[in-house]
């Protein structure tokens, strides 16, 4: 809103009926924006701000009037001053008014106070909002030559629609080079106006130049200040002494109104003192208004001012305009006189009858509507009589026709326009509606003039029934019960009310009060009947109260209102819901049965037996049962998630309703795991080895040790940690795949069986474990691989504790190698022959204890031994089935520790018997000499009665198949021939342990028949060996039984073997084995490479 313009209040009185209004003026500038305040009329009364109703009458488009405050703003239409009616033919210092009425009633007391009426008036400031303008862009004066200097000729003046200050307030004249010193400009002051004149101030030559070009220049007097210009040409004409003069300096005229066109006004004359042309003289208008142009004419000639269009004093009462005369000399001289004509007004307008309401008395169609209970005087309508003409032909009388309870109460004004006349037309008695119900109201009104003017205005007044009854409801709380699962505009109830009063007061309509309801239910604004609009769930909402109403049609209207109450009944339209949409339990396996293994809920949102629900068990197969009223689900199983880890069925819920619902729901028992499985290996086997060449390089894959755990989750997560063999760190496993590398290079050392104890553990609470047995054997060649299975055989009944890693013996070797080729370069061939007598003298005593082929022997080896009766091992329980023989004792241990030393030197031996095998088969030989016979040439083997410990914190960690399997140990001595060769092969107790471990080895010498006999005579058991067929390897099971044939030793002396197996949960420590793969010569014979 733009900030309220300084204004200034004079005198205000403000009265009721019968008093003077009052005549309030303020000042705005003309051209204000919308919203502009321009007085208000509470504040500058002292009137409250509440309580009063204002209301603009009059002002309108230009006004309006805020209804609470009485504030007075501009509107979108704006104020000009100069087209304002009232304004546009002001002389120069009259004031410009736009004038508005304000009524102002007092809601408090009502309409029948009466209400109070403001007569106010608005000066409209001139703003500078309009630029001076010449008539034309381009003016003409001519100037005669030879004119003396100092001579002035009137310059035609610019015209401001503006006034006053804003009006023109000076011109200028800028000349050129040519007319500087001719020309100069005076500004003449006549009646408030200022001329403009050219003042001669040089001498004219039309012969050397006929014309001037000047630049005038007009500004008015605003701020800022607004202006324009206009070429002044001059024209050098010839002698043209004089000017016409007016015989008058002002015409002043009465133009009667409705004077008819051609009606002579007034005539205007000048003289011209020259003669000729020069003394003819031509009359026109100059600066009139459009009034002017549009209404008169001047003849040229005679100068006579005619009536063009009829003139209407109402419309334009005063005419001002310029008459120029001018002759006709070639250099034509002018001159300008002022002429005011005066509109005489006629009476020709009969007075005018304006009926409008007032206050909260609204008119429609010129009918107005009143309460029959209004007090006497109230006002039922401004009446406003004015009359367009003036004097006494304004000057009216208004009276109300016929006997009707109704009169006009003048408003005296002290407003100075008496052209309007306003009254109030009030009530003189009590109005009754029952008696009369509308009055039809004349009013008459007739002015002084002569002939004497009238005119008639009607209003029809309604009398209004006083609405003083309330509609009321019997009773005012209606229930009623509705069952659910309605259709939507079934009925509900009916409602109905009543009302004292008569026609549209006891004419009801109903409704409903609360929104949130009406938009459940409908009522029938007529007939009050509650309907339902849409479905009802009792599940969702089991009440409902609301209130209706009914109001008459009464100004102002009357409502009563009601509370209807509507109980929704159930009915089962609800299936038995379950909380969730699947059930999904997990519960530990190995849990005994009839536990509870989780618990369901369901319910149902009906009510009373629509709401009671059973569950039931689908498929019912006995593995659960499920109880009503607590929902838990129970086992009738124990689990065991290794044969079935997830259970699945549905659960049925049934409601008791008619008839009975019911819904599904899945649920889903998963078994948790326990780690009650070990971790089983299933590669490689123990059996197995890997074959490495000391070249072989680091990082090199060496096997992938793979286990497998039936648990789940972190029970079958494995780790695969080395925990025995590996004392030099060669190896490498990763402890998540159980790939095993080589860690770094194998050295000379590192020669031979290396066996790697790997533990696989899983991550349960408590872990579990399994362990495996890597075999690698570290050689240039494989090519005896009948040994190398010898050593893995042997390995696997060396107790865990004991690493197997390589040779043992390989620094002894290395320093004896030195020793003997320091030897052999100091004793030479004395060496060899004595070596070759020690030899021969070995063999031929070996020959009369060695293995007897073809000889049959006494017992089965491989039949299960039966202990003695002073045996230490622990006797079996009663009603348990037989164990296996157990192992050797203790004192039986440390002779078995003895066996399994291969030397090719002169080493102190057992006493046991030796077996040789023979490059040259007689008939009936073992066919294990044969299978060798291929490979290279074996080590004497002494068979020595070892078998596995039988001590507590031992035990076999692998069963071994029983055929082709022997215990014995290295022979010191072999028999030196080309056909023979001895490996020497033994462990190194020192280097690992102090106690040697079982070892499982063959070895055979040859011997001849004779031998053999003399052999079988000295004994009284006879022996007999598993020798292999050709298509068989050391390694395979031979399907073909043992061959038969005599050994030198008892049966004692020899172990049965065990079935192959794998090694289970227990850890045993490892034996100390090691390989030395450097052959020593002990016999003058063909020297064996190192390969096996």
């Amino acid at each position: 809103m733009a900030a309220p313009i300084p204004l200034y209040l004079a005198a205000v009185l403000l009265v009721s009926c019968g008093a003077a209004p009052s005549d309030v003026p303020y000042r705005i500038p003309e051209e204000q924006p919308p919203n502009t305040l321009v007085g208000s009329l509470a504040a500058d009364r002292g009137l409250p701000d509440t309580g009063h109703l204002y209301k603009l009458e009059v002002g309108a488009p230009y006004l309006r009037v805020d209804g609470k405050t009485g504030d007075i703003y501009t509107t979108e239409t704006p104020m000009d001053r100069e087209t304002l009616r009232d304004c546009r033919n002001l002389f120069e210092g009259d004031k410009c008014y736009l004038e508005f009425e304000v009524s102002i009633t007092d809601m408090v007391k009502g309409m029948g106070s009466g209400p109070r009426l403001i007569e106010g008036r608005i000066e409209v400031l001139d703003i500078n909002d309009n630029t001076p303008q010449f008539s034309s862009p381009i003016l003409t004066l001519s100037i005669p030559e030879n004119t003396h200097v100092g001579a002035l000729f009137a310059i035609p003046m610019a015209t401001d629609r503006d006034s006053g200050v804003n009006g023109v307030a000076e011109y200028s004249l800028s000349t050129g080079p040519d007319a500087d010193r001719l020309f100069s400009l005076q500004v003449a002051v006549d009646t408030d106006e200022k001329l403009p004149q050219l003042v001669v101030m040089g001498n004219l030559d039309r012969e050397k130049k006929d014309s001037y070009d000047l630049n005038i220049r007009v500004v008015d007097g605003g701020r800022p200040a607004r202006a324009s210009s206009a070429l002044l040409r001059v024209v050098v004409t010839d002698q043209n002494d004089n000017v016409p003069k007016f015989e008058r300096s002002h015409y002043e005229a009465e133009l009667p109104e409705n004077s008819p066109q051609g009606h002579s006004v007034l005539q205007v004359r000048a003289n011209d003192a020259d003669t000729g042309t020069n003394g003819e003289i031509d009359y026109s208008l100059h600066q009139m208004s459009e009034a002017v142009q549009r209404l008169l004419r001047i003849d040229r000639s005679t100068g006579v001012i005619y009536v063009k269009n009829q003139v209407d004093r109402e419309e334009e009462n005063f005419l001002k305009f310029y008459v120029v005369a001018k002759d006709r000399g070639p250099n034509s001289k002018s001159s300008k006189v002022l002429v005011t004509l005066t509109v005489r007004d006629q009476n020709d307008n009969a007075p005018t009858i304006e009926i409008r309401g007032i206050g909260l008395v609204t008119h429609q169609d010129g009918v107005a509507n009143i309460s029959e209970d209004m007090p006497v005087g109230t006002p039922v309508a401004l009446v406003q009589v004015s009359d367009r003409d003036e004097g006494e032909n304004a000057v009216v009388t208004c009276v109300v026709a016929g006997d009707v309870p109704f009169q006009l109460q003048p408003l005296l004004s002290e407003s100075t326009n008496d052209k309007r006349r306003k009254y109030f037309l009030q009530t003189t008695t009590l109005l009754d509606y029952e008696r009369v119900k509308d009055y039809r109201i004349e009013i008459v009104a007739v002015d002084s003039g002569n002939p004497a003017l009238s005119s008639a205005n009607s209003l029809k007044v309604q009398v209004t029934d006083m609405n003083d009854n309330t509609p009321s409801f019997s009773p005012v709380m209606m229930e009623v019960d509705f069952a659910e699962g309605n259709q939507p505009g079934d009925k509900v109830l009916h409602v109905e009310a009543t009302d004292a009063d008569s026609g549209s007061n006891a004419e009801l309509v109903y409704s409903i009060i609360e929104r949130s309801a009406s938009g459940l239910f409908n009522i029938d604004a007529n007939t009050g009947e509650v309907q339902v609009n849409n479905l009802l769930d009792r599940e969702e909402t089991e009440r409902y109260e609301f209130r209706v109403a009914a109001a008459d049609k009464g100004s102002p209207s009357r409502t009563g209102t009601a509370t209807v109450v509507i109980n929704v009944l159930d009915r089962n339209d609800n299936d038995p819901k379950f909380m969730l949409n699947g059930y999904s339990f997990s519960v530990i396996e190995n849990m005994p049965p009839l536990n509870p293994v989780g618990v369901v809920t369901v319910s149902d949102v009906d009510k009373g037996d629509n709401a009671r629900v059973k569950l039931f068990v689908e498929p019912d197969n006995g593995k659960f049962v499920i109880q009503n009223g607590t929902g838990n689900i129970l086992s009738s199983i124990s689990f065991d998630r290794e044969k079935e880890s997830t259970y699945t069925f549905r659960l049925k819920a049934v409601d008791s309703g008619e008839p009975p619902r019911s819904s599904y729901v899945g649920v889903t028992i998963n078994v948790l795991d326990e780690n009650d499985n070990a971790p089983y290996v299933t590669k490689p086997a123990n059996s197995s080895y890997t074959y490495l060449t000391p070249d072989t390089a680091p990082n090199t894959r060496v096997e992938v040790v793979e286990a497998e755990d039936i648990d789940s989750g972190p029970n079958a997560e494995l780790v695969y940690t080395i925990t025995g063999g590996n004392p030099y760190g060669l190896f490498h496993i990763s402890p998540t795949t159980g790939e095993i590398t080589l860690a770094q290079a194998f050295t000379g050392e590192h020669n031979g069986l290396h066996r790697l104890v790997v533990q696989v553990k899983d991550n349960g609470k408590p872990p579990r474990h399994t362990t495996a047995l890597v075999h690698v054997f570290v050689n240039d060649t494989k090519a005896n691989v009948s040994l190398i299975e010898v050593l893995v055989g042997h390995s696997l009944y060396t107790p865990l504790d004991r690493d197997i890693a390589g040779d043992p013996n390989y620094a002894l070797a290395q320093r004896s190698n030195i020793l003997y080729g320091s030897l052999a370069g100091i004793a030479g061939v004395i060496l060899v022959i004595v070596a070759v007598v020690v030899i021969r003298h070995r063999l031929q005593k070996d020959t009369k204890s060695g293995y007897q082929a073809g000889k049959k022997e006494s017992k089965d080896l491989y039949a299960p031994k039966q202990g003695p009766k002073n045996s230490k091992g622990k006797k079996s329980k009663k009603n348990k089935a037989p164990k296996p023989a157990k192992p050797l004792e203790e004192d039986e241990e440390a002779t078995l520790q003895k066996g399994l030393k291969f030397n090719l030197i002169n080493d102190t031996v057992s006493d046991s018997p030796r077996i040789h095998l023979p490059l040259n088969y007689p008939p009936g030989s073992p066919d294990l000499g044969r299978h060798y016979r291929s490979n290279s040439p074996l080590p004497s083997i002494q068979l020595q009665p070892q078998s596995p410990s039988a001590s507590k914190k031992h035990q076999a960690v692998q069963d071994l198949p029983a055929t082709n399997t022997f215990v014995g140990t290295g022979d010191n001595n072999s028999t030196g021939s080309d056909q023979y060769s001895d490996y020497s092969y033994k462990a190194n107790p020192p280097k690992y342990s102090n106690k040697q471990m079982p070892q499982r080895r063959v070895t055979f010498s040859t011997a001849n028949q004779a031998q053999d006999q003399q052999q079988e005579a000295g004994q009284q058991h006879s022996y007999y060996d598993s020798g292999l067929d050709e298509s068989e390897t050391p390694s395979s099971k031979s399907s073909c039984g043992p061959r038969v044939g005599p050994l030198a030793l008892p049966e004692d002396h020899y172990e049965r073997t065990t079935p192959d197996g794998s090694i289970g949960e227990t850890e045993h420590p490892e034996n100390g084995a090691r390989w030395s793969s450097r052959p020593r010569l002990t016999a003058p014979q063909t020297l064996l490479h190192k390969n096996l």
